[in-house]
């Protein structure tokens, strides 16, 4: 069982990487909510598989790892398709 330190930096972490800052890309570039949210879910699915652990060493990737991580990668979408639609009306 991870510690609450832990799983604040691994939620820290997601949203500092790829899953916060392409989720957030990816939910710009649609005014659909739905799609926002799934393609922020698949960056965030896909990021811990490329990225994640040191595949030299073979560490594994922790459950806890994707579900931060999509979780993340899907607000991200999101929040990107929020600033998208209140952005389209300025």
């Amino acid at each position: 069982m991870p510690g609450l330190l832990d799983l604040i930096g691994t939620i820290g972490g997601a949203v500092l990487n790829l899953p916060g800052f392409l989720g957030l890309a990816a939910g710009m570039a649609t005014r659909n909510w739905a799609l926002a949210a799934f393609l922020g879910a698949v960056i965030g699915a896909v990021t811990p598989v490329l990225l994640g652990g040191a595949h030299s060493t073979y560490v594994a990737v922790t459950a806890m790892e994707f579900g931060v991580s999509i979780a993340v990668g899907l607000l991200a979408g999101l929040v990107g398709c929020a600033i998208r639609h209140k952005g389209a009306t300025v």
